[in-house]
């Protein structure tokens, strides 16, 4: 289940509530009793550590491969063309 943080907007009370996604925004502050009890917006509750995932898992390659010159006359079958 999810937490959610919630302030009140009439006597600052903060705190973390857990609830379902389905389940109804809480609207009554538990501390004073008003109907200001409201959802923050917050950071997202989650951290990507490790090693380095990107170059570990979905980069193609160590180093970018380098591509063989290009032949004089086009076709690299002329005597001029060194061929490899």
């Amino acid at each position: 289940m999810p937490i959610y943080a919630y302030q009140c907007s009439a006597c600052g009370h903060q705190e973390d509530e857990m609830q379902r996604v389905s389940d109804a925004p809480l609207t009554t502050c538990p501390k004073c009793g008003q109907a200001s009890y409201s959802k923050m917006l917050t950071a997202a509750g989650f951290q990507l550590k490790g090693s380095g995932w990107y170059a570990t898992d979905f980069k193609g390659g160590s180093a970018k491969k380098e591509e063989a010159p290009a032949h004089a006359c086009g076709a690299g079958g002329c005597g001029g063309c060194s061929t490899s």
